[in-house]
């Protein structure tokens, strides 16, 4: 692999990411980082499935023209992968920069709702959608990055979590923006108006986005009920 590094921007208890260059271009590479509790035969198999499926869903989505990091280089057996570095900067960050108009926030929550909707249009649900994972350029055109929980779905319950964990996230994360997540979902409703009903997968066909949003509810009434 031809990658320069520059500085670490992550690290987490399953990866950690750095930035640099490849092959002279802005790059990431994320390295799978090593489970010393499993045995080194399992830890190998699961790695590499992961960083494999990672991989693929990236790839499908990219093919698809959703904004997501490019593949460049793959290192199965060391458990790494470098990536497209995209522009902008953390959802997280824009949502607490006091000095970011009420506007451009709500733009950047609609965008990042509507590029969650296409991705859920591929059957592809992401896993993690923090407000880390969201990157926003000076457009407040939204980009999705780290895929290491996406998986293939069909079921509507996992479309559902998938819109939970950044509903809580928003609610818990960052009170001061009202409607926060009800301007993500107005994003989420709207890009499937502009788009159409979804269409037959080779797996079979995705939930509607109505369908979604109301599982959504159906996860937060479960979640109070047992908190």
């Amino acid at each position: 692999m031809v990658f320069q590094s520059q500085e670490q921007i992550h690290l987490g208890a399953e990866a950690e990411v750095w930035s640099g260059s490849w092959m002279g271009k802005p790059a990431v590479r994320k390295i799978r980082k090593q489970r010393g509790w499993r045995h080194p035969n399992l830890e190998k198999r699961l790695g590499f499935r992961r960083m494999l499926s990672e991989a693929r869903l990236l790839i499908r989505a990219k093919k698809d023209g959703l904004e997501v990091p490019a593949v460049w280089d793959l290192d199965l057996d060391g458990g790494i992968i470098v990536m497209e570095r995209l522009p902008g900067k953390p959802l997280i960050d824009i949502l607490r920069d006091n000095k970011i108009s009420k506007e451009n926030i709500s733009k950047a929550l609609f965008n990042s709702g509507c590029l969650v909707r296409r991705l859920h249009r591929l059957a592809i649900t992401h896993g993690d959608l923090s407000t880390n994972n969201f990157l926003i350029d000076e457009e407040l055109n939204s980009y999705l990055v780290d895929f290491g929980l996406a998986t293939i779905e069909y079921e509507v319950e996992r479309f559902g979590i998938d819109l939970h964990v950044i509903d809580e996230i928003l609610g818990a994360s960052h009170p001061s923006i009202e409607g926060g997540i009800d301007i993500f979902i107005n994003g989420y409703l709207d890009e499937e108006k502009r788009l159409g009903a979804p269409t037959e997968l080779s797996g079979g066909k995705v939930p509607s986005a109505e369908s979604v949003v109301k599982r959504l509810e159906q996860v937060r009434s479960r979640v109070r009920y047992h908190g």
